[in-house]
């Protein structure tokens, strides 16, 4: 039998952890007792499985150990922890009557979500095995991640969610119960689409920065400082404005690149994947 890496496995384990402890958490919690502290909590928590689930590739490819039972292991647990967990937290959040049309409707807006991310997680996993085969593919599906990324999703809807509890919100805007729930409705339909359309979103692994080393250093200090500065002082409003930024910025950039003609080429790795895969499942 082959060998399977201890370490990337223990990573991908402690992610799945993660998200496992914010559903057993908010399940605990009566309905209409969740406070923004254990919103605040529960996110801090989805952060951290976010960082896990960076580093548990980074570290399989460090140590040249990536396996299939790694690659499988790893989409069961996002599927749980960026595919579940996020619909579980919305759903707790809200203290909606059982057996009305609310209900119904923010119901299916979760279960949208969570298929999505399943479906997300599938299609990167046979896209990612026949890059295996072919360099073009391996360097075009290493450049930008077709559809949202299941980790964007979820941060996209912890935050919103989040952000609608904070004193920030909440003292400068009046929102109702039942406008709550739409608002998380829309939320969860719109990514649960992003996370299975053609758009392309770029991947971290694709930023270069070309100025001056001194400058990088400078650059990378004020801008770390100030995040900081604002995770600790107003956490809600830089979470919300980093998911949601990372997608208004790759929907702009594909927009852009299509307006334009498709004549933009420093924009040409955003051009919306086309439908070959489901083309060939078709024959």
């Amino acid at each position: 039998m082959k060998r399977v890496p201890l370490l990337p496995n223990v990573i991908t384990a402690f992610g799945l952890s993660c998200g496992l402890f914010a559903i057993f958490k908010m399940n605990m919690i009566e309905a209409g007792g969740v406070t923004y502290q254990t919103l605040l909590t529960v996110a801090g928590i989805m952060l951290l499985a976010c960082v896990a689930d960076l580093l548990d590739g980074a570290v399989a490819r460090a140590m040249k150990a990536e396996s299939d039972f790694g690659g499988l292991f790893d989409s069961l647990a996002d599927s749980i922890t960026f595919g579940v967990a996020p619909a579980v937290i919305v759903l707790k959040s809200l203290s909606i009557t059982p057996k009305t049309e609310l209900s119904f409707f923010i119901t299916t807006a979760a279960m949208v979500y969570s298929l999505c991310g399943v479906l997300r997680l599938v299609r990167f996993s046979l896209l990612a095995s026949q890059a295996k085969s072919d360099s073009s593919l391996m360097v075009a599906h290493n450049k930008n991640f077709t559809g949202l990324p299941i980790p964007g999703g979820a941060a996209a809807i912890v935050s919103a969610n989040l952000f609608l509890y904070s004193d920030e919100f909440r003292t400068n805007f009046t929102l109702s119960e039942h406008a709550h729930a739409w608002v998380m409705i829309v939320a969860l339909v719109v990514t649960g689409y992003l996370m299975i359309s053609r758009w392309k979103f770029p991947s971290l692994k694709t930023l270069h920065i070309r100025v001056k080393s001194f400058r990088v250093v400078v650059l990378t200090v004020i801008g770390a400082a100030v995040l900081f500065y604002g995770l600790l002082n107003h956490f809600a409003v830089i979470f919300v404005a980093v998911a949601w930024g990372y997608i208004l910025v790759a929907l702009t950039l594909s927009i852009v690149r299509l307006v334009s003609g498709r004549k933009l080429k420093t924009l040409e790795d955003f051009d919306p994947e086309p439908d070959a895969l489901d083309d060939e499942s078709s024959e």
